[in-house]
């Protein structure tokens, strides 16, 4: 057998890969999680909904830029917002977004502690 044998072509290997559209919405989702306020931000809301004035006491970051935090989140489709009387709340959108920041939480903390990588 010969190590040829086991490679695919170029051809096989773009077919694989995802499209434009979605390359370029996932590259925004994950620089939108690049920045620490806006990753806690994210660790919150995953939790469950949050109005401004709890996630502002939550992360020790002025009001206006949790709220300009948010709005970014939101105009990346990371975060959902549903009003309750003159209430905000906000919340991270669906189940994907949820398991992504856990997940990148996660292998962050395996990373700090060494503890070993899971399969």
């Amino acid at each position: 057998m010969y190590a040829r044998d086991n490679v695919a072509d170029a051809s096989d290997l773009q077919q694989r890969l995802p499209g434009v559209p979605e390359v370029e919405a996932a590259t925004e989702m994950l620089r939108m999680l690049a920045d620490p306020t806006r990753l806690r931000l994210m660790c919150l809301l995953s939790e469950g909904e949050h109005d401004v004035t709890a996630l502002v006491a939550a992360v020790g970051t002025a009001r206006p830029a949790v709220s300009q935090h948010l709005a970014k989140l939101r105009l990346t489709g990371l975060v959902t917002v549903r009003r309750d009387g003159r209430r905000a709340l906000h919340r991270a959108r669906g189940g994907h977004v949820r398991r992504l920041v856990t997940e990148v939480l996660h292998a962050a903390s395996h990373r700090v502690t060494g503890a070993p990588e899971h399969d």
